[in-house]
């Protein structure tokens, strides 16, 4: 009877055990979801080339007016120094002069890595693009602000005492040619011909569109993305901040953050326009075109030169981007300049008739 039982399977006390030993088994884990996908590394500093060509115009223009001196030798190159110096459209100057000043604050790795700092996350990136884009003054407040400036407003410093030394030298010869009648530039002392028509032609050449340098352009646009190649020197420069380098700060911090490039020519154009430069620049030419419509001898015309082309671009290439406390300048046509203009004039007559 017993093997009979046997043969039937295992016994209750084994079933029994089984159970016991099933209950008490520990379930295999459910596996972990996979981490989520990291974010999109951050895009790459971009400056588009329209910003680079603005600021061509600029750097090609001022390397040609540093050209002019003083000691001319004869009535023409008077004549041929007033068309190279009066050949700069104000608006296009300025936006040049905005341009280049954002490519120098992205020669400075202390502000671009602080801006920078803010792009690895995609929400807080498109924030502050907002935010600049709404409040350019915003990027001026960014890590590394005070070391971009710095860089601007050292290497415009050196532009603007250039044309300040050429300025004074240029006057001065022409205040020693009027005080001595020096027998060897008689020819300074002779009534320029054609006297409206060279008038007219500054006028024209005030207002002509001026073109890209494509070499300049190059070089800077290359500067722009890579962070290199201009090699500026300055210091730090505090807040506040004048509004032409507070855009071109922005301008820098948009390309920092992946945002001026090809794509973003709208906020980078919008940004080059400020309207304290342009005023300064505009102010100038109407001046210079005061001065030339009193000045009767080629001496007079000389000063012109000095005063209203190369004395006014060193004044406002320094207000727009040096901060205080280097003095600000405030360009006015007043009747004074012609008055100066034409006392000397009359002056210069009364010596010849003498």
């Amino acid at each position: 009877m017993f093997q009979a039982f046997s043969r039937r399977g295992p016994s209750i006390a084994a079933l029994a055990a089984l159970a016991v030993l099933s209950a008490c088994a520990t379930p295999e884990p459910e596996p972990a979801p996979p981490p989520p996908p990291p974010p999109p590394p951050p895009p790459a500093v971009a400056l588009n080339q329209e910003v680079a060509e603005a600021a061509s115009i600029y750097v090609a223009f001022m390397r040609e007016a540093a050209s002019l001196e003083a000691g001319f030798p004869t009535a023409e190159s008077i004549q041929e120094a007033l068309r190279r110096g009066a050949s700069y459209e104000p608006a296009q100057l300025s936006r040049g002069l905005i341009a280049y000043g954002s490519i120098l604050a992205l020669q400075s790795p202390e502000f671009v890595a602080g801006v920078r700092t803010f792009a690895a996350d995609p929400e807080q990136r498109q924030m502050m693009i907002s935010r600049i884009v709404a409040d350019p003054a915003y990027a001026a407040t960014l890590p590394g602000a005070e070391a971009a400036a710095g860089l601007i407003a050292s290497t415009i410093g050196v532009d603007s005492e250039a044309m300040r030394v050429i300025a004074e030298a240029i006057e001065g010869d022409a205040y020693t040619i009027q005080e001595r009648r020096d027998p060897r530039r008689r020819w300074a002392n002779v009534h320029i011909a054609n006297r409206d028509v060279r008038l007219e032609s500054v006028k024209t050449l005030s207002a002509a569109r001026m073109l890209p340098s494509a070499e300049d352009a190059a070089r800077l646009f290359t500067a722009a993305n890579s962070g290199e190649g201009l090699s500026p020197h300055g210091g730090r420069v505090a807040p506040p901040f004048t509004p032409a380098m507070v855009n071109a700060l922005a301008i820098a911090a948009l390309a920092a953050l992946g945002a001026a490039g090809e794509d973003g020519r709208a906020n980078t154009e919008a940004l080059t326009v400020e309207s304290n430069s342009e005023m300064c620049l505009n102010m100038s030419k109407l001046m210079l075109f005061q001065c030339l419509a009193a000045a009767r001898p080629s001496y007079e015309d000389m000063f012109c030169v000095g005063r209203h082309v190369a004395r006014d671009l060193s004044q406002c290439t320094a207000q727009a981007m040096v901060p205080t406390p280097a003095p600000t300048v405030t360009l006015e046509p007043t009747p004074a300049v012609a008055a100066e203009a034409a006392a000397a004039s009359q002056n210069a007559v009364q010596q010849a008739q003498n």
